[in-house]
């Protein structure tokens, strides 16, 4: 199976997800429809490097795919820009949803303060100190993703009741 083959496939399920959509519609001086937009956001997401690397990857080998592809910065701003599309692959909830958190560990304790754009806060995890964030889970039956959110990890499991509602 070759990757144009993999990336004929996902958009052919992107568009369908957002076919029935009424909100999401192309905005007349943009190259891209909303469903190639989600499709480059997929791909990116299953490449897994950095958005240079993937933008080069994307414009060198896959460009004749998506007409028109717009230059690096207007890429990732559109992105950016159309990230709640993202929520209409979301599963549904059923009666058997579950929810639970897991704390990722994102920095040494000694790291600390080092850095102005630290995500996450300091806490417990399993008996010692971590600095990181608490992600939250809601999980249907079939172990689909229904709802997603993250908080710092210095914050109990209560305070995520409010996804729950």
């Amino acid at each position: 199976m070759t990757t144009e083959y993999i990336i004929y496939h996902i958009f052919c399920y992107v568009d369908d997800q957002m076919k029935g959509e009424s909100e999401v519609v192309k905005h007349p001086q943009t190259k891209l429809y909303p469903s190639e937009l989600v499709t480059i956001g997929v791909l990116m997401a299953l490449k897994g490097v950095s958005f240079r690397a993937f933008y080069r990857w994307l414009k060198r080998d896959y460009a004749a795919l998506f007409g028109g592809l717009p230059d690096r910065t207007r890429l990732l701003r559109a992105l950016e820009a159309h990230q709640t599309w993202c929520d209409l692959f979301l599963a549904r909830p059923t009666f058997f949803t579950v929810g639970d958190s897991y704390p990722i560990e994102l920095l040494f304790p000694i790291r600390e303060g080092r850095s102005q754009h630290q995500i996450g806060k300091k806490g417990k995890d399993k008996g010692r100190w971590t600095i990181g964030v608490r992600l939250w889970w809601l999980l249907s039956d079939a172990g689909q993703v229904v709802e997603w959110y993250w908080l710092p990890l210095n914050r109990p499991d209560k305070d995520f009741n409010f996804v729950v509602e």
